[in-house]
């Protein structure tokens, strides 16, 4: 027989699913009788004195909370007995004070902002789903959809981005965010704001020939546009953070690109960049970092890593941290598949991730000196060895 504890789960369960339905009388999911369980009569002559009491036990929990038990005639050592079989809750009210933990308020405030919703938005559809996705917000947050949402029944804003929409206590994140709900009430198809700028990428010219005629040294490029770089690069470096993508050594044919803020879709429009001869990538070593490599080739780009292997984590380990910006520790987090890491990727990958790690978990690009990048993008395209500090000269492009 259960517990008048496993009841309670299975009505809160019973509650969170469908409470939105029935506060605005969707659904009629209330009275509902819930088992209790079947003992054996086995369980019943063995033991009829425990089981007993958990009998009185029930009949005192519904008194409490005015729930009805079900009954059924058992026999038992020759006698017979009644036995509980079902306690039936028999309305919304009572299942939410029996689950307890701000359930009644929970209901109460749903009930308001529904009639608040169905007062100032009465042809607006959804509106179970719709106090459902706002049940977490503040009063603050909940007036000021509603506020957003008038504006957007009685103005057009053609010709604004959602950063001039001159509603006071907004900001472009909130509405972008909140959109669903706006559309929800007004019953529009889109909010009419302009749509937000294609992405681009930033980049910085690498080759020394290109640089000494004194054009610019940095560029953009904007998904969609006609724009090509000023040369097609032989050798593309994509660097998860900016420093290192602007600083990065002259090398011959190349172009370094800011891969902070965009990903591999992206990257993959531009036809230059992932046609290149070779198309290298490089990050912090740290579980986001291979997330954010094994996303760059799942997008199309065929990106080669550097400085992402075994053999420079242990050697710039003790260069690595355990916090994050902030102080915090790094938390190990879940391993994620990750198909497209190579073995060795996967090796520093699973070790990072590995609870009982004693190294640093991160290793921020900014701590592995640029030469060393330098050098080995040297080795990989044109097999050719650096040694020492970086030259002025830089290799000689391969043969094609």
């Amino acid at each position: 027989m259960k517990t008048p504890d496993l009841i309670r789960a299975d009505i809160t369960r019973r509650l969170a699913s469908n409470w939105h339905h029935d506060i605005t009388g969707g659904t009629v999911t209330w009275p509902h009788s819930f088992p209790l369980g079947k003992p054996t009569k086995s369980d019943l002559d063995t033991d009829y004195g425990t089981f007993h009491r958990h009998v009185l036990e029930w009949q005192d929990w519904a008194r409490v909370h005015q729930v009805a038990i079900t009954y059924t005639n058992r026999h038992v050592l020759g006698t017979t007995q009644i036995i509980p079989t079902h306690a039936t809750v028999p309305d919304l009210a009572t299942a939410a004070k029996i689950a307890a933990g701000g359930w009644p308020h929970r209901l109460t405030r749903g009930t308001q902002r529904i009639g608040i919703l169905r007062n100032r938005f009465p042809e607006a559809p959804g509106l179970a789903r719709l106090v459902r996705a706002v049940d977490g917000y503040t009063d603050t947050d909940f007036d000021l959809l509603l506020t957003v949402a008038d504006w957007f029944s009685y103005n057009d804003p053609a010709g604004l981005t959602p950063r001039q929409v001159p509603i006071p206590g907004i900001h472009a994140k909130w509405l972008n965010s909140h959109q669903p709900h706006i559309l929800t009430l007004t019953g529009k198809a889109n909010l009419g704001l302009l749509p937000p700028h294609s992405p681009r990428i930033h980049f910085t010219y690498l080759d020394p020939d290109y640089r000494a005629t004194g054009r610019r040294a940095y560029d953009s490029a904007t998904v969609g546009d006609t724009s090509v770089p000023a040369y097609q690069p032989q050798v593309v470096i994509i660097s998860e953070n900016k420093d290192t993508a602007i600083h990065f050594p002259l090398i011959s044919s190349g172009i370094s690109v800011e891969g902070d803020g965009f990903g591999g879709k992206t990257a993959a429009a531009f036809p230059w960049l992932v046609n290149a001869d070779s198309v290298h990538y490089w990050g912090d070593i740290d579980a986001y970092g291979y997330e954010i490599l094994n996303g760059w080739r799942a997008d199309g780009v065929p990106v080669t890593s550097i400085l992402m292997d075994p053999a420079t984590y242990e050697t710039y380990e003790p260069y690595g941290t355990n916090t994050d910006a902030k102080g915090r520790p790094l938390e190990v987090g879940i391993r994620k598949p990750l198909p497209h890491l190579t073995v060795e990727e996967r090796a520093v990958y699973e070790h990072i991730t590995d609870p009982t790690c004693s190294g640093h978990r991160r290793i921020e690009q900014e701590r592995i000196p640029l030469r060393e990048a330098y050098h080995l993008v040297c080795e990989q395209v044109w097999s050719v060895s650096v040694d020492g500090p970086r030259t002025a000269k830089p290799p000689p492009t391969r043969n094609t």
